[in-house]
């Protein structure tokens, strides 16, 4: 088994391939006003990927990330940990069900943000490059990347996804889930009553008005909102939440927003595809 290399420089080598069509399901996802999560149709989110380590002694899921290029997965920096080795798997609608249509890459190298701060949730980002390229196709497709520093308006629908507990205490989903949640401003997140100082403008907040049962997007997994042609962008990855549901009463779940970091992506990859379809 090949060690994984847990880099902290940005030192990752590779090319992001400039492809287009990201962010378009040949399978759409069914859209609704459902709040608490619900299973998905199968592959139309054709861009989350199942991180998995071997922390267990098997292979297991522990995150969720979002596939942004034929080499190249985000993540979040909380779901690494230097001591395991790390695959990916794409396609996948099952985590348990044998798929034809999926597929499993080594982690040959995860650079998490220099800055990251695990008390504070501060750059909580992470980038895996893949052992080798993956082959796009129907089931796995990559999704765009937003504009630099562009901020989501209040209320702006936007859907989490992940193999999540379906519960606070339940078991983690099999299938994968989706849940509507609608992003709230930074002024709104950032009052005492809600995530106060914890939420800086570095970051997504979505959800908050406590109707919810049991949503489920794994740390790590992507905050995906559409676009006025119908693709979708990676807004956000899953940092942190209240722990009792990703929707609690003035608790919303909060993302690490891919806008501020796209210099970021650019230095750890050498190379950023500015031709990269954006929102």
């Amino acid at each position: 088994m090949r060690k994984l290399l847990l880099l902290t420089l940005m030192v990752a080598h590779g090319t992001f391939n400039c492809v287009a069509g990201c962010g378009l399901a040949a399978y759409p996802p069914v859209l609704g006003r459902v709040v608490a999560g619900v299973d998905v149709k199968p592959h139309s989110w054709p861009w989350q990927v199942s991180l998995q380590s071997d922390s267990s002694g098997s292979w297991s899921h522990v995150c969720g990330g979002t596939l942004i290029a034929s080499e190249w997965v985000l993540t979040a920096a909380h779901c690494i940990n230097g001591r395991y080795n790390y695959r990916v798997e794409m396609g996948k609608h099952s985590l348990t069900a044998s798929e034809e249509n999926s597929a499993a890459r080594w982690a040959t190298q995860i650079i998490t943000h220099e800055g990251y701060n695990i008390l504070l949730s501060r750059n909580d980002i992470a980038l895996i490059k893949l052992s080798t390229p993956v082959v796009f196709s129907d089931t796995i497709i990559p999704s765009c990347l937003p504009q630099r520093d562009a901020v989501l308006p209040h209320g702006t629908a936007c859907y989490i996804t992940g193999w999540g507990r379906l519960s606070t205490e339940g078991a983690p989903a099999d299938i994968l889930q989706q849940a509507l949640l609608p992003v709230i401003d930074h002024d709104t997140c950032s009052q005492p009553e809600w995530w106060g100082v914890l939420a800086t403008d570095k970051m997504v907040c979505a959800g908050g008005d406590g109707v919810t049962a049991g949503c489920n997007g794994d740390s790590g997994g992507p905050l995906n909102c559409q676009n006025p042609d119908g693709s979708w962008t990676v807004h956000g990855v899953v940092s942190f939440g209240s722990g009792q549901g990703c929707n609690f009463f003035q608790k919303p779940t909060v993302f690490t927003q891919v806008s501020s970091y796209l210099d970021w992506i650019d230095r750890v990859s050498n190379t950023f595809c500015d031709s990269f379809p954006h929102a």
